[in-house]
């Protein structure tokens, strides 16, 4: 059982764990950009970046979606999608306000499809319901060449890592 920290306390991650090496599952989400769909993982021809946030109401995802926001024009021909389980209607004001312009900003809050295919959601704590804070990286035939569950949701991912995963 794939697990993370909330505050130091275990919380237990539900759904299909995905690892490296593992096929990405394709997953549709909702952007929030019009309410469209927006397909994650799988083969695209194209390297993905994977940014999974608890939702971006909170100091460090926001923090976390401004700075991969900042550094995602180094990733020429890498597909940025942020996802939480944020309303799509929350997340475009997030977005507006904040000036996020240079990444794909989606939810999972029709099913939790993409939560439970990649095994990120939260089971058993204060925020059962919603994601941990993960990142995945997946290369042009749909395959996972990083992964980061960050081991302290209140904490901030290895950005750097993060980014060398898709150059």
């Amino acid at each position: 059982m794939a697990t993370t920290k909330f505050k130091g306390v275990d919380v237990e991650l539900l759904g299909n764990e995905v690892n490296v090496g593992d096929k990405a599952p394709a997953v549709t989400v909702v952007n929030s950009d019009g309410l469209g769909d927006v397909v994650v993982g799988g083969a695209t021809g194209k390297k993905q970046l994977i940014i999974v946030v608890p939702s971006l109401d909170t100091g460090v995802c926001a923090t976390e979606t401004r700075n991969f926001n900042k550094r995602a024009s180094e990733l020429d021909g890498v597909t940025t999608t942020i996802v939480s389980l944020d309303l799509p209607f929350a997340a475009g004001r997030f977005c507006s306000a904040e000036g996020i312009d240079k990444l794909t900003v989606t939810s999972d809050f029709r099913n939790k499809d993409f939560a439970n295919a990649y095994g990120v959601l939260l089971g058993g704590s204060v925020l059962a319901g919603v994601t941990c804070r993960a990142i995945f990286a997946v290369n042009e035939e749909g395959v996972v060449t990083y992964k980061q569950i960050v081991p302290e949701i209140t904490e901030e991912p290895n950005y750097d890592e993060a980014i060398a995963a898709v150059h």
